[in-house]
């Protein structure tokens, strides 16, 4: 008899870490389940068959998607037709609804149930998604204490799991523990710089890093610079960025919560990146610049005041935001000026970042979200 296949679809590095945790989870539970679809390297070394890489979707912002569409949706005709010809028993989608919700429609077409991890950011803005999402989502697995009240209001099967990513950081620790972990000097002062996870990211926000980092290395002698690069984006493509600086960083591959807990305070892009880097209690500074027309379009939509997680979560501009026009480097080294030593600033922040961590509960956000896909399945054949 052929073993149950499952779908799975993400489309960037934190999705690919919470989506291999979870098929991790379910091969523990049910070794016969077989896994295919797209994804990065972490689903690659749980065996999942990647018919497509992560890096084929993973843009943002209007003017950024639209030289990628034509690709895009060959993609997605491509996974559905797999998914036409492979049955699979349920499909996990992670995480990026531009791409996923669309791709659901055609799943639910085939009569494909559908488990949703890391549920859009709806309650911020298009709040009208939901109806799709009710339509479309056999199972909504929500990772922010909030959201599951907000779907079933809206009759979406929704789980509130825990967030995955309270696990996947380390333990909090000295700096200097870290430090020694990345094999950096343990005394020096050390700036961590996070770009993101998307090309777009990198070009748009690394250079105006670079620039804040060089104003800071001015006014401290030693300033190490540390640098984790993302499984998606080539590393040449964030050293080419230094040329020129004067300044030379120590770039790591991944680990960025470890080159946070390294750190006495981070220059952050906006997302996932954000609530691992608040986890780790070390004052950052959030930035993001996306083009013109995705930002107005975004604006006009948006509808919470905070864009960072750790300030949704904390309910109040816990860390700053420098969002387009205001990310300037001479604003970004202003604000990390304002944390870095020891005083009310710094530990009202720090102490603000240990209340979000409370509040997100403890490990086991992936075996939850096990247990939930488990109740699409049908029960496993005994041999």
């Amino acid at each position: 008899m052929t073993a149950p296949q499952i779908l799975v679809v993400t489309g960037e590095a934190s999705g690919d870490a919470h989506a291999a945790e979870l098929v991790a989870a379910l091969q523990t539970r049910r070794p016969d389940l077989r896994f295919f679809g797209m994804g990065g390297s972490r689903l690659a070394a749980r065996g999942v068959d990647l018919l497509y890489g992560a890096h084929e979707v993973s843009v943002m912002g209007i003017t950024e998607v639209l030289p990628k569409i034509p690709r895009i949706l060959q993609v997605m005709k491509g996974l559905a037709q797999a998914a036409a010809e492979r049955r699979p028993v349920c499909a996990i989608l992670v995480d990026i609804p531009d791409f996923n919700l669309r791709l659901a429609a055609k799943l639910k077409a085939l009569g494909i149930p559908v488990a949703y991890y890391i549920s859009p950011m709806i309650w911020a803005w298009r709040r009208g998604r939901v109806k799709t999402i009710r339509k479309l989502v056999d199972r909504m697995l929500c990772i922010l204490p909030f959201e599951e009240a907000f779907y079933r209001e809206s009759g979406v099967n929704a789980r509130y799991v825990g967030s995955p990513v309270v696990e996947q950081v380390p333990a909090p620790a000295s700096a200097t523990t870290f430090r020694q972990r990345l094999g950096l000097s343990p005394d020096a002062p050390t700036l961590a710089l996070l770009p993101g996870s998307r090309m777009s990211e990198v070009r748009r926000l690394l250079p105006d890093m670079v620039s804040a980092a060089q104003q800071l290395a001015t006014e401290r002698p030693g300033l190490q610079i540390v640098v984790p690069v993302a499984p998606t984006i080539p590393r040449e493509e964030i050293v080419s960025r230094f040329e020129g600086s004067g300044l030379s960083p120590t770039f790591v591959e991944g680990r960025a919560p470890e080159v946070v807990g390294a750190s006495d305070a981070a220059i952050v892009a906006s997302g996932t990146a954000v609530l691992e880097a608040g986890l780790m209690q070390r004052p950052l500074v959030v930035v993001y610049r996306v083009s013109l027309l995705t930002y107005w379009v975004g604006r006009l939509m948006l509808k919470v005041a905070h864009v960072a997680l750790v300030n949704l979560l904390a309910g109040r501009r816990l860390v700053p935001e420098l969002l387009q026009g205001d990310m300037k480097p001479e604003r970004i080294a202003a604000e990390v000026r304002r944390v870095w030593v020891p005083g009310t600033p710094r530990d009202e922040m720090i102490q603000g970042l240990e209340e979000v961590r409370g509040r997100l509960g403890g490990p086991g956000a992936a075996v939850r979200a096990a247990e939930t896909v488990l109740e699409l399945l049908p029960p496993a054949v005994k041999v």
